[in-house]
């Protein structure tokens, strides 16, 4: 008895409770406020413009162009004698400086000073010997021999031998063999300069591997001289745009680090074209102060002007090689460009006619038979800069 009235209970609570729910969340919602309406635009709605007025004219071309300045003179120091490296009054070290036909290192030449000299000493001696004979055979010569004789020094640097009067004395002197002895003198005295080494150019040392006492060995690396006054630029130019490249061209160039302009030419153009980005490496020689090996600088080449041209901001363009233009005041259409040269915020284009009103501003939604208003006071000639600085 007491099951079945529990069992009505849950069935009318299993009813009534789910109404109450439903009429309270009801009266809550009603409650509420409407949510706002939307607002419906009417397809006849102009939306107003601000407009660019076309002006050709002769337009100053740049190409802008950044990389890495390398030093033009940059060698490696090596020795080609064996010895001890010798004190001296400038130090041979990292920022050292070296004027041109200074001496940089020396290395004891002593042994190989005292072998020439034992060498011409010899000479010396044969050349007295074939004297006698060539007094009596071939007096005409003696002359010449004797006088050179004479002048003979040991301590100085060896003379050519005279020039032979004929052929007998020619082929005599040969048969004593001296011409061996002048030529191993003269080999010796070039390998003596070596124990001396020079600057080629004025310059630093960037790199040094050795220090006075040491043993030089033949072909030692002993460090690197760079010149500190002439420079170059390896920067890489778009294939599309090396046309408006030559040599000779001249670059002004800039540091993002330090203040200062450099002028700069091009150099040399590289042949090779880099697969990847389409590239071509320029070199442009760049001398001055402040300028270090490893910095980066960018600039521009100047190039020629263009003539019966308009440049505009890039953006402006519709599929690369078209714009949006208004047609009677009111009607956008879209006009073909011949697009002459781009750079990364502007494109030099022509084709369009002086007076033409082309969109300042690219929007959302727009698309070619739109109608639209011209704003007053904006369809006045403008530069493609100023437009871009101002979107």
């Amino acid at each position: 008895m007491m099951s079945d009235k529990i069992r009505k209970i849950s069935v009318i609570a299993g009813i009534v409770v789910p109404l109450f729910i439903a009429a309270f969340a009801y009266n809550f919602l009603s409650s509420q406020k409407a949510p706002p309406k939307k607002k419906s635009f009417s397809g006849n709605e102009i939306r107003r413009v601000e407009v660019i007025s076309v002006k050709n004219d002769a337009v100053p071309s740049t190409l802008d162009i950044q990389g890495r300045l390398v030093a033009f003179d940059k060698i490696d120091i090596l020795a080609e004698v064996s010895g001890i490296l010798e004190s001296s009054s400038n130090t041979f070290k990292v920022g050292s400086r070296f004027a041109k036909g200074s001496v940089m290192l020396q290395i004891d030449s002593e042994e190989a000073r005292l072998n020439i000299l034992s060498q011409k000493s010899t000479l010396q001696n044969a050349i007295t010997q074939l004297m006698p004979d060539l007094k009596i055979d071939y007096p005409e010569s003696f002359e010449h021999w004797l006088a050179y004789l004479q002048a003979f020094d040991i301590e100085k640097p060896i003379q050519a031998f005279p020039k032979p009067l004929n052929d007998k004395e020619k082929f005599f002197i040969a048969t004593r063999n001296i011409h061996s002895q002048y030529y191993n003198i003269k080999s010796a005295e070039t390998r003596l300069s070596k124990y001396n080494i020079y600057a080629p150019f004025t310059g630093v040392i960037t790199e040094a591997s050795i220090n006075p006492g040491s043993l030089v060995r033949v072909g030692q690396k002993l460090g690197e001289l760079m010149n500190t006054n002439n420079y170059e630029l390896e920067a890489t130019v778009r294939l599309a745009n090396l046309n408006y490249m030559k040599i000779g061209s001249q670059v002004t160039l800039r540091s993002d680090d330090i203040e200062g302009t450099w002028i700069g030419r091009v150099k040399r153009i590289s042949d090779q074209i880099d697969p990847n980005t389409q590239t071509v490496v320029v070199y442009i020689g760049v001398t001055g102060k402040n300028l270090k090996e490893g910095m980066y600088l960018r600039g521009g080449v100047k190039l020629k002007n263009i003539e019966n041209a308009f440049e505009l901001p890039r953006d402006l363009l519709v599929d690369q090689s078209k714009v949006y233009k208004i047609q009677n005041d009111s009607l956008l259409t879209i006009q073909n460009v011949d697009v002459i040269k781009s750079t990364e915020t502007t494109v030099i284009v022509s084709g369009l006619e002086d007076g033409t009103q082309l969109l300042k501003e690219v929007f959302p939604g727009i698309y070619e038979g739109m109608k639209v208003e011209v704003k007053k006071d904006s369809s006045k000639p403008i530069n493609a800069a100023t437009t871009s600085a101002q979107k």
